[in-house]
């Protein structure tokens, strides 16, 4: 089991890249290391590292090799997103693919082949690295495809997917046998009409990635104390496994955080208690990436305010209350020599139409009636899982996954 944060720096947030300082990179590693943690996940930002189609600053990935060296000197293990992309709602796209040269990042040539490009030089240059875990393809680029982006670039399932293993490709190419990845937000496993579906998570990829967040209508419907808010995060867990072609693929939660005012700050640490009870009691789970590592500095203006907060630590790196739950869940866990949780034997059937389009995929967000059916057996005792209906009977399968019955929507709401 892995427990990690995604690093935002204490100094400038992801615009420290333009005024790149090692010792202060050294200082904010330290202040996660010493919570105990084992890695970190990097962004990159993707228009000062390729600001030209035909230019990859050598000097940017000199500075992106020294941020992950200076992380390996402190144990800390380094997974790095490439093209960034989208971060707290902001948007960083080159030049080269904006207004008067505007392209569609999925499927131009040109922009594809530059892209891939530039994942090969990152993941080539980090490949020899020993704390180097892999690439992530981007941050959420699935956000670009599709409402309610102001401004997407329209791209069928098909197209996505190609560009998923092309993206891919290129990483395993650069840095073979590494953990390569991508990360989609929830519109992937929510929304029948996004091109980014679940079936790409859960097959593209060395393994699946999910994001957690409470805003998506969770906390909303059952307040910040509420059983369905705490289980929110086990439960894109184990729905992200209903679509694995293999059992035991293993599943990253990839980021889950506290949103103030879903979740008050008061409450930040008992939420952040309650996510990793249940989500560790999850099998096959990879490991936990709380999101953020450091607040963001209230002198950076146009940020959503519950983006200020979500840090571990303050910028003057001093821990929070949750980054003092989540290092004792961490130590507490190692120290008990917890193996992986056990099976799962009960699985709800989830019927979303064809599972490769998954067009009634809104039946599992949040308010939809197998969302609703999974959080009363789970906050009743229960320890669910997921299996799509067209494998309700699969006995092999079933059997891999430790499965020993298969209850339906219906059969729950009785």
């Amino acid at each position: 089991m892995r427990f990690g944060v995604n690093y935002t720096p204490s100094r400038g947030w992801f615009h420290h890249w333009l005024d790149f300082d090692l010792d202060d990179i050294r200082a904010d590693l330290d202040s996660i290391a010493a919570l105990g943690l084992d890695h970190v996940r990097v962004f990159p930002l993707w228009p000062l590292f390729q600001p030209n189609r035909a230019l990859i600053r050598p000097r940017a990935v000199e500075q992106l090799l020294a941020l992950v060296d200076a992380a390996g000197e402190r144990g800390l293990d380094v997974a790095v997103d490439g093209l960034q992309g989208h971060l707290s709602s902001f948007d960083f796209l080159p030049s080269w693919t904006t207004t008067w040269h505007r392209r569609n990042i999925f499927t131009d040539p040109d922009v594809v082949e530059a892209q891939a490009a530039y994942l090969a030089v990152l993941a080539g240059a980090l490949a020899d690295r020993p704390h180097f875990l892999g690439m992530t393809v981007g941050n959420e680029v699935n956000q670009f495809s599709g409402a309610p982006h102001p401004d997407p670039d329209r791209v069928t399932a098909a197209q996505a997917g190609r560009w998923l293993r092309r993206m891919l490709g290129a990483c395993e190419k650069a840095a073979p046998g590494r953990t390569h990845l991508h990360a989609s937000y929830n519109a992937a496993w929510y929304d029948g009409t996004h091109p980014f579906t679940p079936a790409h998570s859960a097959t593209i990829g060395a393994l699946t990635a999910v994001h957690s967040w409470v805003f998506d209508g969770t906390a909303q419907r059952h307040g910040p104390g509420g059983a369905a808010t705490e289980l929110h995060a086990a439960y894109t867990v184990e729905l992200a496994k209903a679509w694995a072609v293999d059992p035991g693929r293993p599943v990253w939660l990839q980021e889950v955080g506290a949103p103030s005012p879903h979740v008050p700050p008061e409450r930040a640490a008992a939420f952040t208690e309650a996510t990793l009870s249940h989500v560790l009691d999850c099998p096959g789970l990879w490991g936990v990436t709380w999101w953020c590592s450091h607040d963001v500095d209230r002198s950076l203006a146009d940020f959503p305010e519950l983006e200020y907060g979500l840090g571990l630590l303050t910028t003057g790196r001093r821990v929070k209350p949750a980054g003092e739950a989540f290092a004792r869940c961490a130590r507490e866990w190692r120290e008990r020599g917890a193996g992986a949780a056990s099976p799962r034997r009960v699985a709800l059937a989830v019927d979303v139409g064809d599972p490769v389009a998954a067009p009634r995929r809104s039946e599992c967000a949040p308010g939809g009636a197998f969302f609703d059916a999974w959080m009363r057996v789970a906050s009743g005792g229960g320890r669910p899982g997921v299996v799509l209906a067209q494998r309700a009977s699969d006995a092999e399968y079933l059997a891999a996954r430790g499965i020993t019955e298969v209850l339906t929507v219906k059969q729950v709401r009785a």
